[in-house]
């Protein structure tokens, strides 16, 4: 039996992703946040090197992406965190990040950075690597 409080993720499928992330995040989803996602991922891992990544729709409403990548990714925080992610953990991480970062303005798109930091946070709790995924974004 689950938990009913979990926060359960649901990959996104291609067709549905601009429909998704317009309905989401309007015109700055490709105009601010995904850039923002991009440099935050080059900025944590030196081994990160761009591609190819998944978009995945929480059941709280909330929403991340991840590489599609086959391998951990290094990670060296600005906080001191240093150790490997895997790369849902990875991209967990390099959202929470975007969304704090992008949150600490006076516009509509502020707010719903801070609520998708929160949403994303509470999958974020119960996930397998929390440990890390917390240490990282502290």
């Amino acid at each position: 039996m689950t938990d009913q409080h979990t926060v359960t993720s649901t990959l996104v499928q291609e067709a549905s992703r601009v429909k998704l992330t317009s309905t989401l995040f309007g015109i700055d989803f490709p105009l601010r946040l995904e850039p923002c996602i991009f440099s935050i991922a080059r900025q944590l891992s030196s081994e990160y090197r761009g591609g190819y990544w998944t978009f995945h729709l929480l059941s709280n409403g909330g929403f991340y992406m991840a590489p599609n990548h086959s391998t951990p990714f290094p990670v060296a925080a600005e906080n001191g965190f240093c150790s490997h992610l895997s790369p849902e953990a990875f991209g967990i991480v390099v959202c929470l990040y975007a969304y704090s970062g992008q949150s600490f303005g006076n516009d509509t798109f502020a707010e719903v950075c801070a609520e998708h930091y929160h949403l994303l946070r509470a999958f974020a709790l119960d996930h397998p690597e929390a440990g890390n995924i917390m240490a990282a974004t502290d």
